[in-house]
């Protein structure tokens, strides 16, 4: 083995305030976040999760009771979003939760695109979200949405500005 191999450290960990501020700005301070019920379930340097219960309101076609596609492209869009805060959030550890999180207030959607690939049946759904690229201008970022059995219903893929 070669002794001057080194392995590059996993990212580290947010701090339980950063992670919180986060969540309250996604589920409570984002109206349509709550409208569509979105739940945080795991803010990390490399990847976001969250999931939505079904509900009456989000149904798009009466006859199956499917999640509106506007729903998933809304959700998808969110957790995107909240992946490129991850990744400048885990940029700039060196600086206190509070002023990362300011970092954000230019951060937007500047292009989406959504690929539906099977109808969004249930009671309940996850997503996900990593960012590909995080430049000092633009961010890439991928989604998924899926079952609650991890079957994938639809995939996007995002383009943010970040300054």
């Amino acid at each position: 083995m070669d002794s001057d191999l080194q392995l590059s450290p996993a990212p580290a960990g947010f701090e339980p305030e950063f992670i919180d501020a986060l969540t309250d700005i996604f589920e409570r301070q984002i109206a349509f976040n709550q409208v569509i019920g979105i739940e945080i379930t795991r803010i990390a340097p490399d990847c976001v999760e969250a999931s939505i219960g079904m509900k009456p309101e989000l149904v798009g076609h009466f006859a199956y009771n499917r999640v509106h596609g506007g729903v998933i492209s809304a959700a998808l869009d969110a957790m995107a979003g909240l992946a490129v805060m991850a990744a400048i959030g885990a940029r700039h550890m060196d600086e206190p939760p509070a002023r990362r999180l300011q970092r954000f207030a230019r951060l937007g959607t500047i292009d989406l695109r959504i690929d539906y690939l099977r109808p969004a049946i249930g009671p309940r759904f996850r997503q996900r979200a990593q960012v590909l690229r995080l430049g000092s201008r633009v961010a890439t970022a991928r989604m998924e949405f899926l079952s609650a059995r991890d079957e994938l219903l639809s995939v996007g893929t995002a383009s943010y500005i970040v300054s």
